[in-house]
């Protein structure tokens, strides 16, 4: 194996091991009634900025394991319920859609660092993206997978939402803000850090 490689595999295994320490100390995953505020998108928005959307891949695969074990445990009021509707369904929703979130991340700060050559702003962009696209994949596959479900029209009735796009902006709100302003602001500061450490 080549140097180069073993450092990649040993920022992964890092940055895999931060996501795992953030979520057994609770500050990956904070309740906020039916959802969880999530950190966990800031590791993943470094290694997708720093190592590129395989990397990304790997890292959102990570995030979606420990949500799908949510789901399967009931340890999540969410997602344990849509596991009971649909098992395959929810691995989609939980591991499906954050691989899919890393693997964006990383090919849109590669698109972004092309045109922002002195890269001021590519990464606090790309790192925005992270809660950003996580939002909306994992809400946007709840609404075409799950909306007609009971629980989920019993939140529907709860928000009062008169349709799919207000439910999900009544759902995820402050919430949805406060995961983009800190894990996007946080993790462009870390990404580009550490890229000029590694240079």
């Amino acid at each position: 194996m080549k140097n180069n490689d073993l450092r990649t595999l040993t920022r992964l295994a890092l940055l895999v091991a931060i996501e795992l320490v953030m979520k057994a100390i609770g500050l990956g995953s904070v309740p906020m009634g039916p959802l969880y505020m999530s950190f966990l998108t800031l590791p993943i928005a470094v290694g997708a900025i720093t190592m590129g959307p395989v990397a990304g891949a790997v890292l959102g695969g990570v995030f979606g394991a420990v949500s799908f074990y949510d789901a399967v445990t009931g340890a999540s009021a969410m997602t344990g319920a849509l596991f009971q509707v649909s098992p395959v369904n929810t691995f989609i929703l939980c591991v499906g859609m954050r691989v899919l979130m890393g693997v964006c991340v990383g090919l849109i700060f590669n698109g972004l660092s092309k045109l922002d050559k002195s890269r001021t702003w590519s990464y606090i962009v790309s790192a925005m993206c992270a809660p950003a696209l996580n939002t909306l994949f994992f809400m946007g596959y709840i609404v075409l997978a799950f909306y007609n479900c009971d629980y989920v029209q019993n939140l529907v009735s709860v928000k009062g939402a008169a349709n799919p796009l207000m439910f999900v902006v009544l759902l995820v709100g402050v919430q949805g803000v406060a995961e983009f302003l800190v894990s996007g602001i946080l993790g462009g500061i870390v990404a580009r850090a550490v890229h000029k450490f590694l240079k």
